[in-house]
């Protein structure tokens, strides 16, 4: 079975590890890698401070938890996503809105973002899916001419750019995630990216349960246990020191996919932008409107036929918990549309071009039955 994703362990990982086990630094309360980490991380994105957390949809709520988003609030949220995203405007007690997308790149439409803002809406929650950035330009002016936040979700576009800046260093607060199968990753892991010195701060008591400065347990607030440990924030130094290769071995995989598959006529391929660097954190695909309602078998027989792969992202109209009301005033053709007929290939930063080719041969031997 060629697998779909594989997590990469760093060359140091271990060394750090056993740094950290030899300081007895396990828990995220001290131990040297977390603010070495978190110093690291900062300066590739391009950003002042970096705040580490226990994963990325934590880095979400710690984000809006740390600029107040609570209930009477809206939230403009790209509508396909890891729910995740919409989770994390749901513990806030606001109300999320979606947004529909581009059917391009999948990233946000700024015009309906432009058409759905309200005298409720306080933020933008722009999503960066499968290493494609969104419209930051357009979308950072959009926020600003209204008065709003602007955050990033980026846990599928570390190193992914936007007319050469850095994913995670537009808004008020970009999100970082570094699950098992991301471009970097600490198993589980998050990470908050901004330049205001305040609002880090602000997150960096919440992650650790609010403690008062001179009487800990007198808290200063309702704060949460979010805090990444040690031996995590040791893989994620040595994942930093090879961060470049990371980006670049991914980028090399997506492209030769892009080669490989230039020709097949009941696909839909990842769009390619002379200002966007697209860091393919996983090679996400769409089916012709032909082969579309086929999409489930022909990833049975992958399966079958030794290819792993995953389904694509369900878009928030179509989730059962979502709020009926608001996704009636709000809806997401687009969204709707991809929902049932993406789906994403074997994208370790591993895989060798040789499996890819195999996986290539297979995936047209199999859409050949459903032309």
């Amino acid at each position: 079975m060629i697998p779909v994703a594989v997590p990469y362990i760093a060359r140091n990982s271990a060394k750090y590890v056993n740094e950290a086990l030899a300081d007895k630094a396990i828990s995220g309360l001290f131990g040297r890698h977390i603010p070495e980490f978190e110093r690291m991380f900062a300066q590739y994105i391009g950003v002042e401070h970096a705040v580490s957390c226990a994963n990325g949809t934590v880095a979400l709520h710690l984000a809006l938890a740390g600029q107040n988003i609570g209930p009477g609030d809206e939230v403009l949220v790209s509508a396909l996503t890891n729910m995740a995203t919409f989770f994390a405007v749901i513990y806030c007690g606001a109300t999320p809105v979606p947004v529909d997308i581009d059917l391009d790149t999948y990233c946000m439409s700024v015009d309906d973002c432009r058409r759905k803002i309200t005298p409720r809406t306080k933020a933008i929650m722009v999503v960066h899916l499968f290493g494609q950035c969104a419209d930051m330009d357009e979308l950072t002016e959009l926020a600003e001419a209204n008065g709003l936040l602007l955050f990033e979700d980026c846990a599928e576009s570390h190193g992914g750019t936007f007319n050469d800046r850095q994913s995670g260093s537009w808004g008020i607060g970009g999100c970082f995630s570094f699950f098992a199968n991301k471009i970097v990753n600490t198993g589980e892991g998050g990470m908050v990216v901004t330049n205001d010195a305040a609002f880090a701060d602000r997150m960096r008591s919440l992650r650790s349960l609010a403690f008062g400065k001179k009487q800990k347990f007198l808290h200063e607030t309702v704060g949460y246990a979010y805090r990444m440990d040690n031996l995590k924030a040791a893989l994620g130094c040595a994942q930093m020191e090879e961060i470049d290769h990371l980006v670049d071995i991914k980028v090399r995989m997506g492209q030769t996919y892009d080669r490989m598959l230039r020709d097949e006529k009941s696909l839909i391929l990842p769009a390619t932008r002379q200002n966007v660097k697209n860091v393919y954190w996983m090679y996400h695909i769409r089916l012709a409107d032909s082969a579309a309602p086929h999409r489930e078998a022909i990833l049975e027989e992958l399966r079958g036929d030794g290819v792993e792969t995953r389904q694509g992202f369900v878009s928030y109209t179509l989730q059962p918990f979502a709020d009926r009301q608001v996704v009636s005033a709000n809806p997401c053709p687009n969204a709707d549309k991809v929902s049932f007929s993406t789906f994403y290939l074997p994208s370790s930063h591993d895989i060798e071009e040789a499996q890819q080719e195999i996986v290539v041969e297979k995936l047209g031997r199999v859409l050949r039955n459903y032309d």
